[in-house]
């Protein structure tokens, strides 16, 4: 296993230009879905660095900035993982990406981070390229950057929004979501929603995440994901799942307003997966 350590972020016009043909990753690998609509199915997953939120609950503070190196699986689900130099190149990455797609294993590729669409000048050029491969994109993001998500729109079989409750994560995004969603259904793309939930959670942030997703469509598929609690919790201190009779109100409270809520918790951290 590699640790890296996240480096500072660099502001420069020039490395901003590199994004479009070079990206800085954490990780490529092969494993199971643990969370939304694709959980239990197998993908190619490419973990991209830095993240723009800094959420209370996330299990990924690794991602938030830039590693000087990623690591990358030789052997689809071996754990045999290689060390390259960032940023990386698109050629690189479709190497990678092309190696780990052995026929009929993998349902579909992963674009996680991190947060995605801080790649998107990237992901416009690579994207194309990966998709002759014949699998479906699937894009796991904040559900933030509606502007950077029409960029990359056209090259996307699905997206999974998380979108932040303020009791929960810190973060208040409410314009941003309500036009991410927008913006996936006028494209015609396959969205869903998903909502972690902890015992601190707040009733009126629920009640506006259930009326921002129906004012786009009741029809789009809501996931109530309860918090795994952190092994090294943030410096917010430690961050306690709900209740049961609280899941069980929230679900019906959601359900007044949509017509598909599910409570799935994330299943991959029970099977260890990464």
């Amino acid at each position: 296993m590699t640790t890296t350590v996240p480096a500072t972020e660099p502001t420069n016009t020039a490395a901003a230009v590199l994004t479009v043909d070079r990206a800085n990753l954490v990780e490529v690998f092969s494993a199971i879905q643990g969370e939304g609509s694709n959980v239990g199915t197998r993908q190619i997953f490419i973990r991209f660095a830095r993240c723009d939120l800094r959420c209370h609950f996330c299990d990924s503070a690794r991602t938030w900035g830039t590693p000087a190196t990623c690591r990358i699986e030789a052997t689809p689900g071996a754990r045999d993982f290689e060390t390259h130099a960032n940023p990386v190149t698109r050629s690189q990455l479709l190497a990678w990406v092309v190696r780990q797609h052995v026929p009929g294993l993998h349902d579909s590729i992963s674009l996680t981070g991190g947060e995605p669409l801080l790649h998107a000048s990237f992901l416009q050029t690579f994207l194309p390229e990966v998709r002759r491969l014949g699998l479906p994109i699937y894009l796991e993001t904040g559900g933030h950057h509606p502007q950077q998500l029409s960029a990359v729109l056209p090259f996307l079989d699905a997206v999974g929004a998380d979108l932040k409750l303020p009791s929960v994560s810190g973060e208040q995004r409410w314009q941003a979501h309500a036009d991410f969603l927008k913006r996936c259904c006028d494209a015609g793309v396959e969205v869903f929603a998903k909502l972690i939930v902890s015992d601190r959670t707040d009733r009126a942030d629920l009640e506006r995440a259930a009326a921002i997703v129906a004012g786009t469509s009741p029809e789009i598929p809501v996931f109530l994901q309860p918090v795994t609690p952190l092994a090294e919790p943030l410096a917010v201190g430690a961050i306690s799942p709900p209740t049961p009779a609280q899941v069980l109100a929230w679900q019906a409270l959601l359900k007044q307003q949509l017509a598909c809520v599910r409570v799935v918790p994330q299943t991959h951290k029970a099977i260890g997966q990464l």
